[in-house]
């Protein structure tokens, strides 16, 4: 029974926050082409379902592909910085100097360069992801206990298995972290970059059904993608937690009673 408790409050608010936008649109008056109601949206959703589904999986393919391969350049940049000081004193404010700068700057030179298709929308989530898996890696890298290194040491432990056997579980908490803030933003890098220049995708879908007053079907799709999203990150938390269970502190459950 305590297992279904997270699903039947999820259920719960849903239907609460449905209730308020329906009481805000009789409240307000407000026209349907500013905002539809609940009943207009998810008749949409059942009409345009072979529709909205294309384009849901052409942008969940960018945020995998993004997710991926932000992962794993992010954990690479990790290592070479606690490895390597002179990286830290070039590569870290370049890193920076990166989350400084707007994405809807970068998306239309990423665009120039990759052109319409699945590399820049690709490239643009990498970019958002990047920092922070990078940051949360060499951060849990740097704050391994000391007392273990030093005892692996005592025991002729070489850098490589100092890595193996030591950093990087001691970080496994730390990386979790951060690939839960990218499995959170990676959303936001594929939309932007369809924004900016694309034929196909849920974010390219929401520009269309604007244009032409769709308010509906731009309810529809942003439904969609906010349900994908919620998806992915619970599921890579649950994925996450069921690897690190030794970890119940860094990683707590959160469907878990309190």
């Amino acid at each position: 029974m305590s297992r279904d408790r997270p699903v039947i409050r999820g259920l719960v608010t849903v239907i609460v926050l449905l209730v308020a936008w329906q009481v805000v649109v009789l409240a307000t008056g407000a026209a349907h082409f500013l905002l539809p109601p609940p009943a207009a949206v998810f008749a949409t959703l059942i009409h345009q379902a072979p529709r909205l589904g294309h384009h849901a999986l052409i942008t969940l393919v960018e945020i995998l592909l993004g997710l991926g391969f932000g992962v794993v350049l992010g954990a690479a940049a990790a290592l070479v910085l606690a490895y390597w000081p002179p990286a830290r004193r070039w590569l870290l404010p370049v890193l920076v100097v990166s989350q400084a700068v707007p994405v809807f700057a970068l998306a239309p030179i990423l665009v120039l360069w990759l052109g319409y298709g699945l590399a820049s929308k690709v490239a643009m989530a990498v970019l958002i992801i990047f920092f922070p898996v990078t940051a949360a890696f060499f951060d849990g890298l740097r704050r391994t206990d000391p007392g273990w290194l030093d005892l692996a040491r005592t025991m002729d432990a070489g850098p490589g298995r100092l890595l193996l056997l030591i950093r990087l579980p001691a970080a496994l908490p730390a990386v979790a972290s951060g690939i839960r803030i990218a499995a959170a933003v990676a959303p936001i890098g594929a939309v932007v970059g369809e924004w900016v220049g694309a034929s196909s995708g849920l974010g390219y879908l929401m520009l269309y059904a604007n244009a032409r007053v769709q308010s509906e079907l731009m309810f529809a799709a942003l439904i969609v993608l906010g349900a994908m999203a919620v998806t992915l990150y619970f599921t890579i938390d649950r994925a996450l937690r069921r690897a690190l269970p030794w970890q119940p502190d860094s990683l707590p459950d959160f469907n878990q009673e309190k």
